[in-house]
């Protein structure tokens, strides 16, 4: 079977690319600028071509004909690439359809991490762990790893561990064997209008799941009384794991439950494995010395990566690129305290993406107006100047983070390239 990817670089389609390849379809697709993901696509043979049009597809097309067109989500339904495989007649679908053919067709059994935050530490944790005790395995990474592809099939593998995001009701498409809930809050407002609305999707998807993992409090926010089920207390989180970040050693928790639920590994070996966890890209990723990348973009996250920084510093300094203006319509009143860890910010205008052109653009003024800690933060541009000035708090031995989901880690890569 023949498959193009429409959005390939995505952190949702290069993986399923890679494990399409690896279960022996052929695989190729475009996207509209180079990334991580497409570099790491090529390097592994997969065409991947840069620009997004209907005469590219009609092309390649004619030269061997698409079975399947998958698409990421954030296509719209116009997208002349969209257009162009409806006329030819190619069967089109987002990441899940395929992914259930694939699980379907090979027999696997899914081991699924969701939640508001934490999915791609948690999923990269569990993947990290099974591959170091010498356990076959078959996954999905929301993120590029050092530790093998974001997305793999291996034919030996009885289970395929899954990102299982909630974003457009990704995951209410799959029955787990077992699934893994690192958190429930509230988010992507644009799928789930109201807190009822998300609660509910989340609660489904326990109930869709043969057994599931997860913590308490989360269980009751939810109303969730599933009898196949492990509710952690907040007293079962292993402190004593070295791992920095009590996030960190929350997820670590989960994981290590998951094996002694599925009976792999030995406690204490499980617990040696997890915690020499390498972490995954752009999860507070060091990028060179005192200085990290973290794609955090919801005051949780920010929060939660700001407490794990202070561990390893006690002068934190952070570069921050807000996501969205839509996402900041919604969450500004939730940042007043969640910066209180970094002793220095430095605030960039709003990374723009699949806007509401009827809402007004928030300034960086207007963001930061409420924060308690305001005057730690100062507005910035991502130009020479505010590199002088990083490389300058690197330099006293101060711990930089660079945090955003747009296009703050790109530029942060490319300074140190220079």
């Amino acid at each position: 079977m023949n498959i193009f990817f429409s959005g390939i670089g995505g952190v949702a389609l290069g993986p399923l690319a890679q494990i399409a390849h690896d279960a022996g379809y052929t695989v190729l697709g475009s996207d509209v600028a180079e990334s991580l993901t497409t570099k790491e696509l090529t390097a592994r043979g997969i065409t991947v071509r840069i620009g997004q049009d209907s005469e590219l597809l009609e092309a390649e097309h004619a030269l061997n004909p698409i079975d399947w067109l998958v698409y990421t989500a954030a296509l719209p339904n116009d997208h002349p690439e969209l257009l162009a495989a409806r006329k030819l007649g190619i069967k089109t679908s987002k990441r899940d359809e395929l992914l259930s053919h694939i699980l379907n067709e090979k027999k696997l059994k899914l081991l699924a991490i969701s939640g508001t935050h934490g999915k791609t530490t948690t999923t990269g944790m569990l993947v990290w762990a099974l591959k170091e005790i010498g356990v076959p395995i078959s996954y999905s990474v929301g993120s590029t790893i050092s530790f093998g592809p974001s997305g793999h099939y291996d034919p030996q593998s009885e289970y395929f561990v899954y990102e299982c995001d909630e974003f457009d009701r990704n995951f209410l498409h799959f029955s787990p064997y077992l699934s893994i809930v690192t958190s429930i809050g509230y988010d992507h407002s644009d799928t789930y209008p109201t807190k009822a609305d998300y609660a509910a999707a989340f609660r489904q998807f326990i109930y869709q799941s043969k057994f599931a993992i997860l913590w308490q409090r989360d269980s009751d926010s939810i109303s969730a009384r599933y009898p196949d089920s492990w509710c952690l207390q907040n007293d079962e989180v292993i402190d004593s794991l070295s791992l920095p970040g009590v996030h960190n050693r929350r997820n670590a928790t989960l994981v290590l439950k998951a094996l002694e639920k599925l009976a792999i590994g030995e406690n204490q070996t499980n617990r040696t494995v997890i915690e020499q966890f390498p972490g995954t890209n752009r999860r507070f990723e060091k990028v060179a010395e005192n200085l990290y990348s973290d794609y955090g973009h919801h005051p949780t996250e920010i929060a939660a990566t700001l407490q794990m920084a202070r561990e390893l510093s006690d002068k934190v300094v952070l570069v921050y690129q807000p996501h969205q203006n839509v996402r900041q319509h919604e969450i500004k009143s939730l940042y007043r305290n969640c910066f209180t860890d970094a002793a220095v910010v430095y605030w960039l205008p709003t990374y723009l993406s699949r806007e509401d052109t009827s809402l007004s653009i928030l300034t960086p003024d207007e963001l930061v107006r409420d924060i308690a800690n305001r005057g730690s933060i100062h507005i910035a541009e991502m130009n020479d100047e505010l590199w002088t000035v990083i490389e300058k708090h690197r330099a006293d031995g101060q711990l930089v983070l660079c945090m955003g989901a747009g296009s703050v880690d790109s530029w942060v890569r490319g300074q140190l390239l220079d």
